[in-house]
């Protein structure tokens, strides 16, 4: 018996041996052998590649051999393999890099000579934003907040797009909300706290207004809508929104029954289990009155509205450069804090065949103590912002894009297209105003301005004492 077990002992014991040899020796995908030490820190033998990165073709966009601070735009659709030049500063770029983006980005591959130092970020693509997808392919949306642009701490933006019957479901929120219809058509519904109800029907360029806590619905008319939603809080996310359908879900039933006059169990049988976000629904009828329902404390009164159809409003200024629609509570009382403009600025037109060489833009200003938070609607632009201690930094903007400038910080708009650049400047105030650079010098003693600027009595005598909102190229 003994000698049994010692054979049967030895034999688990050569198993175990056989085992570890095995998982000692089994590949582990690295190299065992030592590395060499010659290849550590300076040795002749090793010796040097040379190559010739600078032979790489290329070839510059006209604007790029003049003085970087002259600082003119750059188009680089069409320029081969564009590189980060600008007069006598830069170099080639032999890569890698993705060429696109260059395109998209001209003053971020060639800055003009004038940018300086650090600015924070203010610009960010809402296609580059992930998108949270609706249900039954009704709709989507898209934001922009604290987690894109970390300066945007006063503002968020969201795009949302719902298809024809499309439901933002039933809900509320702790910012306050500004809307622009971008396309379609939606029907806004909404109850305040005194249980006064209201409902209206808006189309593109037309805007609403929910203040925070206040529930309320969005309903894609036919042909579908897509709007840009502006929230007072910069970390807003449409992820924390109070829903109906997790309201009724987070309550017991029971509750529910007695919140409800009685109604028996079996009433909630079927409620969502979760949130729809944005899902299919029954087409909403035609006329509006259908969905008027009021209680006893009425409608909301029209002073109060919720909605402001901009769409049907002259522009508040026209120039021979573009024109800007101005909003703010004095014509909107509901939206207190929230003022907007809707700016439009021309290419410069083609003469004689000739490509475009300057275009008109949003004249150099500041909003006084203010932040403006704004969206492209069309058009290619620039933005520079001058934001003090000598830093300057220019950011390009498509369609689709959000910007962000902070308070006090002089920025200009410059079109940089061959089509119009329409977009939207939004700013947490009751009344829409901004500190104009032109005007502010324009109305300055000359003598002060050619002292300090080192200007001519000529070049001074042509400024404008009044504002110009849109100046031509």
């Amino acid at each position: 018996m003994p000698s049994q077990l010692g054979t049967k002992t030895a034999r688990i014991l050569l198993a175990l041996a056989t085992i570890q040899q095995a998982v000692v020796g089994a590949p582990t995908g690295t190299s065992s052998a030592p590395i060499p030490t010659s290849l550590l820190g300076f040795n002749p033998a090793n010796g040097v590649k040379f190559e010739d990165t600078d032979n790489i073709q290329f070839s510059l966009a006209p604007a790029q051999t003049q003085d970087a601070s002259i600082g003119a735009s750059l188009d680089f659709n069409g320029i081969l393999n564009p590189q980060p030049i600008r007069g006598s500063k830069g170099g080639t770029d032999p890569g890698p890099r993705t060429e696109e983006y260059d395109v998209l980005n001209p003053d971020k591959l060639a800055p003009p000579g004038t940018d300086h130092g650090s600015v924070d970020n203010a610009e960010w693509p809402l296609g580059l934003s992930h998108t949270k997808m609706g249900l039954g392919r009704a709709g989507w949306s898209r934001e922009q907040n604290v987690d894109n642009i970390p300066a945007a701490t006063a503002m968020a933006g969201v795009d949302m797009r719902l298809e024809a019957g499309g439901y933002r479901e039933l809900h509320w929120h702790t910012a306050a909300e500004w809307s622009y219809v971008l396309n379609g058509s939606v029907r806004i519904q909404a109850v305040d706290e005194e249980g006064r109800t209201f409902v209206d029907d808006l189309s593109a360029g037309d805007v609403w207004f929910f203040p925070a806590g206040v529930p309320h619905s969005l309903q894609a008319l036919d042909g579908g809508v897509e709007f840009l939603l502006v929230f007072d809080d910069g970390s807003f996310s449409e992820d924390s929104t109070f829903l109906a359908t997790e309201l009724f879900a987070r309550n017991p039933k029971s509750v529910l029954s007695k919140n409800f006059g009685g109604l028996p169990l079996s009433a909630w049988d079927n409620i969502p289990s979760g949130e729809l976000f944005i899902f299919p629904g029954t087409p909403a009828p035609k006329d509006i009155a259908e969905q008027t329902v009021v209680g006893s404390a009425g409608i909301l009164p029209i002073e109060q509205s919720y909605s402001f159809h901009l769409s049907k409003a002259d522009p508040t200024v026209v120039t021979a450069g573009g024109s800007v629609k101005i909003i703010d509570p004095k014509s909107f009382p509901i939206a207190e804090k929230f003022s907007a403009a809707v700016v439009t600025i021309k290419p410069e037109p083609l003469m004689n065949g000739m490509e475009q060489t300057a275009c008109a833009l949003r004249s150099t200003s500041w909003e006084l103590k203010l932040t403006a938070s704004s969206f492209f609607i069309s058009g290619s632009a620039r933005i520079g912002i001058y934001a003090a201690e000598g830093n300057a930094r220019t950011f390009n903007y498509h369609a689709g894009d959000c910007g962000y400038i902070p308070k006090d910080m002089s920025h200009y708009v410059e079109n940089i297209g061959k089509d119009d650049v329409i977009f939207i400047e939004v700013l947490q105030a009751d009344h829409f105003s901004d500190i104009s650079v032109g005007q502010w010098v324009g109305l300055t003693p000359p003598q002060i301005i050619m002292d300090t600027l080192n200007l001519t009595n000529s070049t001074v005598s042509q400024f404008k004492k009044e504002k110009q909102y849109v100046v031509q190229g």
